[in-house]
């Protein structure tokens, strides 16, 4: 059995839906909430549903039929402030995940993030050594929180610590797709603009307030769920050498090359409208990100990446414009 910790979540549930499709049997750890977030599993045979609370007792209960973890659970929301639930979900419970699957030889596969590299000043190269790792300096309380744990691993390595068998973390760049409805202000900017863009209407961007670059001409490396899955699928199927992976496309593209795509994909005239920046995300708003992927094709992964040309084509043709937009 596969355990998918968050796996009701955004990315967490299109690699159940993937991992269901092969037929394998698979656990989620979540919490539902009062949202439609249920609805992201609703297609797919679930072996059991975890609250989150009771883990262990779960992983005491039924471990021995545990074999590869998948922990996608966090407070992904980089807006979020309180720092101690961040810490406890994001951390401490990450730490808890890697000892239980190193005692029980279990391989695991956990999410790390782009929101570690900061401002990108120092590269987005995918360095998993402890002096590498120590000079990245986040932008918010979930960046620094993923970088910790990151930290953490690195020191456990090198210092011969207990480690899995295998263990990868990926280090997810901007992710847009399918079932991140749920997601409210962190929702891609495909889906928030979908509806204005779909009827021909004016959509929203933040203005640039860097001199570098004018405004749309922000750029950020935008992956597709299902690339990001696909590669999650090949690591568990063909378990790379441990450490810590980019997951993006290697391609920074520009916010107006992806209102072109979905304008293009809706058959619509882009038109835009300027709004600044708010004041409380300003000095943490990044202008660049594109993912070092030397690390991952070197370790033999060879599928190509959508550019948001193609990857927000099949995302509207498939769900956004659909009467059921699930995975």
């Amino acid at each position: 059995m596969i355990l998918v910790t968050g796996g009701a979540g955004f990315i967490g549930s299109n690699l159940v839906g993937a991992l269901s499709e092969q037929d394998e049997r698979v656990s989620i750890c979540d919490a539902l909430g009062i949202s439609d977030k249920w609805r992201n599993i609703a297609k797919h045979e679930i072996d059991e549903f975890v609250d989150p609370c009771q883990l262990d007792d779960f992983l005491a209960r039924r471990g021995g039929d545990v074999s590869f973890v998948y922990h996608m659970g966090a407070i992904s929301a980089t807006t979020e402030t309180d720092a101690d639930r961040i810490v406890d979900s994001n951390l401490r419970l990450s730490q808890r995940i890697w000892r239980w699957c190193a005692e029980h030889e279990v391989p695991l596969v956990y999410a790390s993030s782009a929101a570690t590299y900061g401002d990108g000043q120092g590269g987005f190269v995918d360095a998993d050594d402890r002096a590498s790792l120590a000079v990245l300096r986040p932008l918010s309380a979930y960046g620094w929180s993923k970088l910790a744990f990151d930290r953490w691993v690195a020191r456990e390595v090198e210092d011969g610590g207990s480690t899995p068998p295998t263990w990868v973390g990926l280090k997810f760049f901007n992710v847009y797709g399918p079932n991140e409805y749920h997601k409210d202000d962190m929702r891609s900017v495909v889906t928030k603009a979908y509806p204005e863009a779909a009827a021909g209407r004016k959509v929203t961007l933040f203005r640039s307030h860097h001199p570098d670059y004018e405004d749309g001409g922000q750029m950020r490396d935008f992956i597709y769920v299902k690339d990001c899955v696909d590669v999650m699928v090949w690591v568990r199927e063909q378990q790379p050498a441990s450490g810590i992976y980019n997951l993006g496309t290697g391609r920074a593209q520009r916010w107006l090359e992806l209102m072109g795509a979905l304008y293009l994909a809706v058959g619509q005239v882009m038109d835009v409208h300027w709004v600044d920046t708010p004041p409380e995300i300003r000095d943490t708003y990044q202008y660049f990100t594109q993912a070092d992927m030397t690390k991952l094709r070197e370790a033999g992964y060879t599928k190509p990446f959508s550019p948001v040309e193609e990857g927000v084509a099949n995302y509207v043709e498939r769900f956004l414009s659909t009467g059921d937009p699930y995975r």
